[in-house]
């Protein structure tokens, strides 16, 4: 989404307000702290164009694991609004 002056106008004071208050958060927030590392990392490491050549059965090796950990794990039940 490309945003035009006017768009960025009507939520600047909002966007200044949210952002001090995220901040605070994120000074006594490990968890959230995290996220946003996280989060950041992904950004960087979706937007390398490198290609990284994974080791020969990875994909094999991935999905036997997946498949042992499903078999042994009983589901969670969903919860609501996540």
């Amino acid at each position: 989404m490309v945003l035009n002056c006017k768009h960025v106008w009507e939520y600047i004071s909002d966007y200044i307000f949210v952002r001090a208050d995220v901040e605070r958060h994120l000074a006594t927030c490990e968890i959230c702290s995290a996220v946003l590392d996280s989060t950041r990392n992904v950004i960087v490491l979706t937007a390398d164009s490198r290609v990284f050549e994974l080791p020969v059965d990875f994909s094999k090796r991935l999905h036997a694991r997946l498949d042992s950990v499903l078999r042994n794990e009983s589901p969670e039940p969903f919860a609501e609004g996540t």
